[in-house]
């Protein structure tokens, strides 16, 4: 499995058969084999997270496949597009087989599946997507975070625990291969809440920091904490945009 941070919260994730395209909205992508299917995934619709420039992709990838959240507009989609658009609510599975190399689907559950996704709520907009295919295990966040922010009743943020808590504890003890999690500096003190609570009660090989909106200091901030001793060599050290990664 190859993997390309490509800016803020955009990874590529390249499997022997399909490829994964998460939240891309603005940086150099890599080039993309259009020989295997691209799924192109978007965790919500605000902007750093869900551009419309990704509609552009059918141009140069006929096996394209996009599975959008559903707070994103269908309106805004070309009518021609639709077809080839999935659009996911919390707590929703589809599979999809492939076959000769194009992913068919959504698929029923009696099918055989060769890749598979299911949906978090997101404690903000949208969802977190899991994705399972080849016998891999890809987790995106999206904005699926415990947003502690300095400022708020501690009601709000206690409840904001609580929501995230709940969701991660749908992924309790689950081994997931890589994971984009969100590591973000606004939050200051509180920004490892939720990167920490994920490591803690999830066995993830490979954990990918995401929306650290440029500050690439904070990965080693968080790897000189205490709290990161059981998992800190299990934390890929990101420092530029377009940083290829193979994973076993």
């Amino acid at each position: 499995m190859k993997i390309t941070y490509i800016h803020h919260s955009a990874f590529l994730v390249e499997l022997e058969t399909v490829t994964l395209l998460f939240d891309y909205t603005e940086g150099s992508l890599p080039k993309i084999n259009d020989k295997k299917p691209l799924l192109v995934f978007a965790s919500h619709r605000h902007g750093d997270h869900y551009s419309e420039k990704i509609l552009e992709l059918i141009k140069e990838h006929e096996k394209i496949r996009y599975i959008l959240s559903d707070d994103i507009p269908k309106g805004r989609l070309p009518k021609e597009l639709l077809d080839e658009v999935v659009f996911m609510k919390p707590g929703e599975k589809i599979c999809f087989s492939n076959s000769e190399g194009n992913l068919t689907g959504p698929i029923s559950a009696e099918e055989r599946a060769d890749a598979e996704v299911l949906t978090l709520r997101s404690t903000d907009e949208g969802v977190a997507f899991l994705v399972k295919a080849e016998g891999k295990v890809i987790y995106h966040a999206g904005d699926l975070n415990n947003w502690r922010w300095e400022g708020e009743p501690d009601s709000w943020n206690d409840q904001m625990a609580k929501q995230y808590s709940g969701e991660v504890d749908k992924l309790s003890d689950m081994h997931i291969d890589a994971a984009f999690l969100p590591l973000d500096p606004r939050q200051e003190k509180a920004f490892s809440l939720g990167f920490d609570e994920f490591m803690r009660k999830t066995r993830v090989s490979h954990a990918f920091p995401m929306h650290f909106w440029g500050d690439f200091s904070v990965i080693s901030r968080l790897k000189d904490m205490d709290i990161s001793a059981p998992y800190r060599d299990r934390i890929v050290e990101l420092h530029e945009d377009g940083e290829c990664f193979e994973i076993g």
